[in-house]
């Protein structure tokens, strides 16, 4: 397939999921009421908490710049963070313990009622997120998971999962941006 091919296949793979999302008027529902859990938890002083792997991991660092920096407006700060962004504490857990209790041990330091964690897993099952999300429901905390279309681990400890109707791992990335872009939107214009 030539360059030019490859490219136009994938804008039109990228085009049919969102116009699938944009038809589903279910998933935009979800959306919408994520955007008003995270508007009420701000307003109530609470935290909103990012983790991924990879590129999701990436994702989920722009996001929560979104809301701790700006998105649109000049505002006051949003309490946001990424899980993931301090490395030594990353590998002395993955070393000392399991990489897959790096997330849930910091939930368990820092997560609190008023808190709402977002666990991003293209597949679902990323051992380290699905745990933090267990984590994190068992403090009471709002769990949301944005992942594909496949059924996976983290749907069990998720108050709300955003599934993008795909199983190609960069599109649903890219979904998963849009979503979130929209989500701070939304969340930005309702508190300020």
């Amino acid at each position: 397939m030539s360059t030019s091919k490859l490219i136009e296949q994938n804008l039109k793979n990228s085009i049919s999921i969102k116009e699938s999302i944009l038809s589903d008027h279910k998933l935009l529902q979800k959306i919408s009421d994520i955007s008003e859990k995270i508007v009420l938890m701000f307003q109530n002083k609470g935290k909103l908490l990012f983790c991924g792997n990879g590129g999701s991991a990436a994702d989920a660092q722009h996001l929560a710049s979104e809301f701790s920096g700006r998105y649109y407006k000049d505002r006051a700060p949003l309490y946001s963070e990424a899980l993931h962004t301090n490395t030594s504490y990353l590998t002395a857990v993955s070393n000392d313990y399991s990489f897959s209790d790096t997330y849930s041990r910091l939930i368990q330091a820092i997560g609190s009622e008023n808190d709402i964690l977002i666990g991003m897993s293209t597949s679902g099952n990323s051992k380290n997120v699905v745990k933090a999300m267990k984590q994190a429901q068992s403090q009471g905390m709002i769990t949301i998971g944005f992942t594909g279309e496949e059924k996976g681990e983290i749907d069990a400890f998720c108050d709300i999962v955003v599934k993008v109707p795909s199983k190609d791992t960069p599109r649903i990335q890219e979904c998963h941006m849009l979503i979130g872009h929209s989500i701070c939107e939304i969340v930005e214009n309702e508190l300020f």
